[in-house]
């Protein structure tokens, strides 16, 4: 059950979510919105921290508020709950995720652009101590928190995975991002590391596009 807190902030425009980035209201500073932004990341970076010592559970509002060196105040002021702090982590991460691959497509040589990025995926997501600290504690939370679901966090996972195969020139249509978001999925909660070049191989061969499609 999500921690008792203070009253909700006001001033949160009425399509927000508390897990949202803070947005810049016309005419304040750019200062001010840099500062906010600078918070933010700083209690994202103390959940993370917090996460992978203490375990999710245990991790409390002042846990985080204590590492990121905010008031807690402060840090209710950006999230209301524990379950917003950990929503926006796990946006965090897809984001993080989605430049990680992106760049590896970048990087690689014309048709091996997909492959590089699905290992590169694999190898983020098995070196993460907030994720295994998780799927090692509580394998049923990690299901939940890892699930694509139909909210705004699915959403912004299969936006990433379909940047990605566009970028490598691979089939990007709804079956290929479910194919391989499924596959993400696994390696989060059972990573398959140093196995998981082979499958990323596969299943790179199995969403490319035909010759002349």
């Amino acid at each position: 059950m999500p921690e008792a807190v203070p009253a909700p902030p006001t001033g949160l425009p009425a399509a927000a979510l508390p897990s949202d980035p803070p947005r810049r209201t016309t005419g304040t500073r750019v200062r001010s919105g840099n500062a906010m932004s600078r918070t933010r990341r700083a209690v994202l970076d103390a959940a993370a921290h917090c996460v992978e010592r203490y375990g999710v559970r245990r991790t409390t509002m002042g846990d985080i508020a204590l590492k990121a060196a905010v008031a807690k105040g402060t840090l209710y002021n950006h999230f209301r709950t524990k379950d917003d702090v950990l929503t926006a982590l796990v946006q965090a991460a897809v984001d993080d995720l989605r430049e990680t691959c992106l760049d590896a497509v970048r990087q690689a040589a014309g048709d091996d652009g997909l492959e590089a990025a699905l290992r590169a995926a694999a190898a983020q997501l098995a070196a993460s101590g907030p994720l295994r600290r998780v799927a090692a504690d509580d394998p049923g939370l990690a299901a939940r928190l890892a699930a694509p679901g139909d909210g705004r966090t699915g959403a912004a996972a299969r936006d990433a995975v379909r940047a990605v195969l566009g970028a490598a020139g691979a089939d990007d249509g709804d079956d290929a991002v479910e194919l391989v978001l499924r596959w993400l999925v696994s390696q989060l909660l059972w990573p398959a590391q140093p196995h998981a070049a082979g499958g990323a191989a596969r299943l790179a061969a199995a969403v490319a596009r035909p010759a002349g499609a």
